[in-house]
């Protein structure tokens, strides 16, 4: 009976020890009982391990991490409860985060979709790099592809989403002047992508793919001279100091999902899964709304525009999108980075595309001869 419990807790929530300690209390309680007068037994909460965002960065900090450890306990009158680890202090290898959330190794996880462009390209369709330049272009395509996504998730994974976030704007900081995308040309730059690779490299710059913790140590190094991430995630880590230009072209997003287990979902109590799909498309529609912000707010911090208010103020050049940068995003969009996507997604991937992001994009797949 201690094990079968046990393994109910276990399955559902993730939890360890404490847990255990907890079921064996009830048991002998009830064993005890035999004997004795009945004591009065504490139903044990159910507490949730969730496995965040990207740590450090205010989608976390702001909204992820105060609702699974205050709301979700507030909101529940305290019967529910959730301790949260961002992916990338959680021990858990971004790549390996669906297969774990198949799995119910990882009951609930976020997924960054750009570190499923190798193993599994289509997932990350809505975050191609040079696909979406401002945050209207992003919410048409993602519109376009919810429903496939959840879909195949859930029939080909076993996996449930739940939510769908987004990180600010990822652009480029560059240590030395460039006015163009052209400019760019042997440029040793840090991506975070197979898609943001295919796009600089189109360029004629020098993709360097390291994790966001690195970004830093590979600018002072000298190992890049430009780096790809979120403006104000950037002026979090000081590129406004480290660096000196900034595009002002959004070249990709850093789309998340946050997902669970379906088996571990589908076991949920009844009410915490009403409570749960009640307030998680608040914190997605929040998380959103702080990303549209902070893209325009990280420009202005970076460049030291007085609507800084909760960045670090810098003197970062900005470059502007020209029509002619506009143009040449559109053209390597086309023929570089799509037929790649293309390629590594599979036979069947152009029709998906034509039937769900060129409607919303305008970039309709070439015909192969």
């Amino acid at each position: 009976m201690v094990v079968t419990l046990f393994r109910q807790f276990d399955r559902i929530a993730g939890f360890g020890v404490g847990a255990l300690a907890l079921v064996l209390a009830f048991v002998s309680g009830n064993v005890a009982a035999v004997a004795e007068p009945p004591l009065p037994l504490t139903i044990p909460q159910l507490k949730l391990r969730i496995v965040g965002g990207l740590a450090g960065v205010h989608q976390y900090t702001k909204n992820e991490e105060p609702f699974w450890t205050r709301e979700l306990a507030r909101l529940s009158n305290g019967k529910y409860s959730a301790e949260i680890a961002p992916f990338d202090r959680a021990g858990v290898p971004g790549n390996e985060m669906l297969r774990l959330l198949e799995l119910g190794v990882v009951p609930f996880g976020t997924t960054l979709l750009s570190s499923l462009q190798n193993a599994h390209p289509r997932y990350a369709a809505i975050d191609l790099a040079g696909l979406s330049p401002d945050m209207a272009s992003l919410k048409q395509v993602v519109a376009a592809y919810r429903s496939y996504l959840e879909n195949r998730l859930r029939t080909q994974h076993n996996i449930q989403m739940l939510a769908l976030y987004v990180y600010p704007a990822q652009v480029l900081f560059c240590k030395s002047a460039f006015a163009n995308l052209t400019d760019l040309k042997g440029r040793r730059i840090r991506v975070s992508s197979t898609t943001q690779a295919d796009f600089l490299g189109a360029l004629g710059a020098i993709p360097v793919t390291t994790s966001f913790g690195q970004i830093t140590a590979n600018l002072r190094s000298g190992n890049v001279a430009c780096a790809v991430t979120g403006t104000m995630s950037g002026n979090t880590l000081g590129l406004h100091e480290l660096t000196s230009h900034i595009h002002t072209m959004a070249l990709s997003w850093g789309v998340a999902i946050f997902s669970a287990n379906k088996t571990a979902w589908d076991n949920l109590p009844p009410d915490l899964k009403a409570l749960l799909s009640n307030e998680l498309p608040k914190l997605e529609a929040a998380i959103w709304a702080e990303s549209e912000r902070e893209t325009a707010e990280g420009l202005a911090c970076n460049t030291g525009a007085a609507t800084c208010r909760n960045g670090r103020l810098g003197h970062m050049v900005p470059v502007r999108l020209t029509a002619a940068d506009m143009q040449l995003r559109k053209s390597i969009f086309a023929n570089t980075v799509l037929p790649r996507w293309l390629t590594r997604c599979g036979p069947d991937c152009a029709d998906l595309w034509r039937l769900t992001i060129a409607p919303a994009s305008g970039f309709e797949p070439k015909a192969t001869p």
